[in-house]
């Protein structure tokens, strides 16, 4: 096995026959802890299968199942008739996390007011978004989400007209993001499409969540749901300061969590 660097190594944890946890498990962990303390680096090597017998002394299927555990676990990256590699950081494979609109979703402090509500002749573009008929009905709706009084997100929104169902005293009750969300009112959604872009704050947009200091930048979160027939109901936007809606995400390596029965085997 390579040299540990500055001595990680030495404080690693042995394997102990007498946990209740697996070995191939323990092994696994093992590896892992030796690559977060950078004993093992992106793009290395990792020890041939007989190197990682002698030195644990475990058995050959052990050890196969400890790779397949790090290699499922995307850790690890193996190559026929090279070895076994520590997996490089893929910024490519990053996914982002709406962080600040979860967050919104979950406070039960916020609130929406409603704005505006009314019907109005789809124009084209309206049309072309929801697969209607220029000028064929649509509800319009704009709304002011805030958060103890401070106003976070302005939302404009077009639905889908069904004169057999209350759309707009159904929209009207919707009074939290989650609402907004799940569903227009008296329709349920399958699916949806989310897409988020930057934005110079109008005029409107501005005055709506009171930011004074103009020209300045925003989000827009544009989106369009669709029914159980793949039909969209509803297309809109959110439209916020650029502080409020931020994308995080974290590459690379991360410690295995477990849950206290786990630890205390």
């Amino acid at each position: 096995m390579p040299e540990p660097k500055g001595g990680a190594a030495a404080k690693l944890p042995l394997i102990d026959r007498d946990a209740g946890r697996p070995v191939f498990d323990q092994l696994a962990e093992l590896l892992r802890q030796q690559i977060l303390a950078g004993v093992y680096r992106p793009g290395e090597r990792l020890p041939s299968e007989s190197m990682l017998v002698e030195t644990y002394q475990v058995s050959k299927l052990t050890v196969r199942r400890a790779i397949n555990l790090l290699a499922a676990q995307n850790v690890i990256s193996t190559a026929q008739g090279r070895g076994t590699f520590v997996k490089e950081v893929d910024l490519g494979s990053a996914s982002f996390d709406l962080t600040n609109l979860k967050e919104l979703l979950d406070d039960t402090r916020t609130m929406v007011k409603i704005l505006e509500a009314r019907f109005l002749p789809a124009d084209e573009r309206v049309a072309r978004k929801l697969q209607l008929k220029p000028g064929q009905r649509c509800v319009f709706i704009r709304r002011l989400l805030a958060v103890q009084d401070q106003p976070v997100f302005y939302h404009r929104g077009y639905l889908i007209y069904d004169p057999t169902r209350p759309v707009m005293e159904a929209e009207m009750q919707v009074t939290d993001l989650k609402g907004i969300l799940q569903g227009s009112g008296s329709t349920l959604i399958k699916s949806g499409d989310l897409l988020l872009s930057a934005t110079v704050l109008n005029v409107e947009e501005a005055q709506t969540l009171q930011i004074t200091a103009l020209p300045a930048a925003g989000m827009i979160l544009e989106h369009i749901f669709y029914d159980f027939e793949n039909r969209p109901v509803s297309w809109g936007w959110f439209v916020c300061s650029s502080e409020h809606l931020c994308l995080h995400t974290r590459v690379g390596i991360e410690k295995v969590k477990r849950t206290r029965d786990e630890r205390t085997r």
